[in-house]
């Protein structure tokens, strides 16, 4: 019977750690998108994965560190937490990231037609 419990507890476990998984990597993709745009900052990004961290609810993903890079290229984004423990003193650990490239507008060239 023990056994069996623990099978059903580490399915469970494994059930909370993949739902907070999708939480962070949600968070970061949604801060990927504010930060890149023209005119974004790496605030804007911070804020948007709040809201989404919010909405999404922090149940299952805890001590969660969210850090947002903008550089004149590129944008980088790291959610990082840990999953609520279903298994006693079983404390897994979530990572997402999300990168991408800093969106420019480029007009385009005068002359030359479609």
């Amino acid at each position: 019977m023990p056994f069996l419990l623990m099978i059903v507890l580490s399915i469970a476990q494994f059930a909370v750690w993949s739902h907070a998984n999708h939480i962070a990597q949600a968070a970061a993709a949604e801060a990927l998108s504010a930060a890149r745009v023209q005119g974004g900052t790496a605030h804007a990004g911070q804020t948007e994965a709040d809201q989404v961290l919010d909405h999404l609810g922090r149940g299952p993903l805890h001590d969660i560190q969210v850090e947002v890079r903008r550089g004149a290229n590129g944008v980088s984004v790291a959610v990082t937490g840990t999953a609520s423990p279903v298994v006693p003193f079983l404390h897994l650990s979530v990572r997402a990231e999300a990168a991408g490239p800093v969106e420019v507008f480029r007009p385009a060239a005068s002359g030359g037609g479609p």
